[in-house]
């Protein structure tokens, strides 16, 4: 199972955002939807990898957010409500969190499971993926907000919903290696769900 925890990072400066990263969250499927534990904190339990990994990235988006993600059990039935939940993947996550606040400039995140080895293969991969995302300027971000992954001919509807052109549309995808990311989640989603079942990890 997966546990997400996120801290805000200069709050003061910057104010609280937690209602709006919660917002564009709540769409993920969850065991237990993300919500606030105190101030600063935003934890939830996605159903799934993937689910783990969208998470993941949508915090990433902004610098603003330090990202801890535990792999592991947690005491079942899992609870809608944070403050109850019990298991390992919760303590790796508070975990992870402290140390991703130690990163300084490199992307803010950590993952911590019962196989060190594959946790850090995962935070790599995620890593590279959050760089990419994180650095995306609001104008691309305003036409990748209006795509779908895997479907086509969206290109034109986009460029005339925002009144552009559907070469600038296209350039906006190519800079901002979209395409690569979605074809590298899955490789994320597959190390999460390793770390979770140890020795089914198939032999390279």
């Amino acid at each position: 199972m997966y546990v997400v925890t996120l801290k805000q990072r200069y709050r003061r400066e910057s104010g609280d955002h937690g209602d709006e990263l919660l917002q564009r969250l709540s769409h993920i499927p969850a065991l237990t939807p993300f919500q606030r534990s105190g101030s600063t904190l935003l934890i939830g339990a996605p159903e799934t990898a993937e689910n783990t990994v969208d998470a993941v990235l949508l915090a990433l988006r902004h610098p603003r957010w330090d990202v801890g993600v535990g792999v592991g059990s947690l005491y079942e039935p899992v609870p809608r409500d944070a403050q109850y939940l019990q298991g390992t993947a919760l303590g790796y996550s508070q975990t992870a969190v402290e140390r991703a606040e130690h990163t300084g400039d490199r992307v803010p995140l950590s993952i911590i499971g019962p196989d060190m080895q594959l946790s850090g293969e995962a935070e790599a991969v995620l890593r590279l993926l959050g760089q990419i995302v994180a650095t995306r300027s609001v104008a691309e971000w305003a036409v990748l907000d209006l795509l779908t992954p895997g479907l086509r001919g969206q290109q034109k509807l986009v460029a005339a919903e925002l009144g552009i052109s559907a070469q600038a549309v296209s350039k906006a995808v190519v800079r901002s290696a979209w395409v690569e990311e979605w074809a590298a989640r899955p490789a994320a989603a597959r190390l999460l769900t390793w770390i979770d079942a140890p020795g089914q990890t198939p032999g390279i």
